[in-house]
């Protein structure tokens, strides 16, 4: 439903999740953009926190869309209500 009522070439769709297994975070984010090959970021961290690992995944998603041209939106999917609020928060924060 995202990708239909977003379907101009200025509106990038970022999904992105993390999991930690034994002190390693994976963090894999998906950009679409319509008309263009989907791109994948895939990072992994050592020694992280489950929030950070999520905000890191934001940060991975975010950054990867705005480094296309002609992006105006950028829309972020998350399973993580902690970590999209964190975005906005004005302290300051690593990721």
């Amino acid at each position: 439903m995202v990708i239909e009522s977003s379907s101009t070439t200025s509106t990038a769709i970022t999904v992105m999740d993390t999991s930690i297994k034994n002190n390693i975070a994976t963090a894999v984010s998906h950009t679409h953009i319509p008309n263009r090959p989907l791109s994948k970021t895939h990072h992994h961290l050592a020694f992280i926190m489950s929030i950070e690992a999520e905000l890191f995944a934001i940060r991975c998603g975010i950054n990867q869309a705005s480094l296309i041209n002609n992006i105006s939106k950028i829309i972020v999917i998350t399973d993580s209500i902690h970590a999209a609020r964190k975005i906005f928060d004005i302290s300051p924060h690593p990721y």
